[in-house]
């Protein structure tokens, strides 16, 4: 990787506390913590899962597993969403 590293860990930092904050304001905020966390991973593993199918798959590595923990299937959507505006360019 070329460059500084700070502002992708800095983006990750700030993306973090939304998140936490956005939890804390529930009744349960673990609870619902962890309700997304296991949302995103089981929304990447249906997409994974269906890529012979659909022909659309995402990569395993830290930044899909990251989003996919923290943001949730909403996370996973927006990966895919990224996927699609990108495909062109790569």
């Amino acid at each position: 990787m070329s460059g500084p590293a700070w502002p992708v860990w800095a983006a990750g930092a700030v993306i973090l506390l939304a998140v936490g904050l956005a939890a804390g304001r529930h009744r349960r905020p673990l609870a619902a913590g962890l309700v997304s966390a296991v949302s995103g991973v089981a929304a990447l593993g249906a997409v994974n899962m269906l890529a012979p199918v659909t022909g659309v798959g995402l990569a395993l590595n830290w930044f899909t597993s990251f989003m996919a923990v923290v943001l949730g299937a909403p996370g996973v959507v927006c990966l895919l969403m990224l996927r699609l505006v990108f495909a062109g360019a790569l």
